[in-house]
């Protein structure tokens, strides 16, 4: 039988009366595509069925003060309606997942829905890619490497805090090869290239880099323990119970309880960053229609926000 929900949010009062108000999304039932049934499926069918809208991107290097440099993509948006002066348009900052990039079929769809309302896009690619003109575009040439803990504490200098981000093997044998020279006078590069999970990475690679007993240690330290407290910023979380990369007895619901500026939407079904629903799931799905009616809420009613929130939300980023 098929378990259509409301999602269960969980907020406090004040954020949960602004999004009710302006992002109605958060009452409707979530569907999942009835074929497509667990987290696993809706996780995989996302990569092989999702559509990919057309997004041209204008690319950008900076170098950074480690001596490294980091790829940014940008959607200008000249031609927006809602927002015909450059200087007043807002922006919205993409930062991909894990294995992410400015190509994933998710990121295409948040830029199409943010384009749409009128916004300018700003990716950023942890990892090196190529680019249209078929030269490689070195996001892996930094000093320094990425966790999760020393990363949330800034968003000042993301630039050098990005080397590897916790990359699965795959992602790891791009730049493997420009880097063993010094990434093995640290740890065990075959041992790493073995590992065949997030964990087995994180204890073998990331633990290790970063001077930590094992990988459980680094995962108190960037835990959301650490982090929800300080949120200042108004944050919707979307999450799935069976996503297989965040267990359910991971979500810190009650943190986000005692938080005034965060809020978390957990479905049912939905798997890690699929939310597939109706029949033939090529184009938008639910997860899009979280994204568009928030970056919309947040930007054209600042002021209900940050009078529902208590904090200052009249940035354009």
């Amino acid at each position: 039988m098929l378990d259509v929900q409301v999602p269960v949010l969980v907020c406090a009062d004040g954020f949960r009366a602004f999004l009710h108000t302006h992002c109605p999304v958060v009452l409707e039932r979530f569907c999942p595509t009835p074929w497509c049934w667990g987290g696993r499926v809706q996780t995989l069918m996302r990569v092989l069925i999702k559509s990919c809208p057309t997004v041209t991107y204008r690319s950008e290097i900076i170098r950074t003060s480690d001596g490294g440099q980091l790829s940014l993509d940008w959607v200008d948006n000249p031609d927006s309606v809602n927002y015909p002066q450059s200087s007043s348009r807002p922006t919205v900052l993409i930062l991909p997942g894990l294995t992410g990039n400015s190509r994933q079929t998710y990121v295409l769809h948040m830029v199409q829905q943010a384009v749409r309302h009128g916004y300018r896009m700003l990716l950023l690619n942890y990892l090196a890619r190529k680019s249209h003109d078929s030269k490689m575009i070195a996001g892996l040439t930094l000093s320094v490497s990425w966790n999760s803990f020393e990363s949330s504490k800034s968003l000042e200098q993301p630039i050098n805090k990005l080397l590897f981000n916790r990359h699965l093997t795959r992602n790891l044998c791009c730049a493997v090869n420009r880097h063993r020279k010094i990434l093995e006078k640290v740890i065990d590069i075959d041992h790493v290239l073995q590992a065949r999970t997030i964990r087995e990475f994180d204890e073998r690679f990331t633990s290790v880099l970063f001077g930590y007993k094992s990988c459980a240690d680094y995962y108190r330290d960037a835990s959301p323990g650490y982090k929800l407290p300080l949120m200042t910023v108004p944050v919707l979380c979307l999450n799935a119970i069976d996503d297989p990369f965040s267990p359910e007895h991971a979500f810190p619901v009650a943190l986000v309880q005692r938080s005034r500026n965060v809020a978390l939407l957990v479905t049912s079904h939905g798997g890690h960053i699929g939310f597939l629903e109706g029949l033939f799931p090529h184009g938008k799905g639910y997860m899009d229609r979280v994204f568009s009616q928030f970056v919309r809420a947040a930007f054209e009613h600042r002021e209900d926000l940050k009078e529902a929130c208590g904090c200052n939300s009249s940035g354009d980023k």
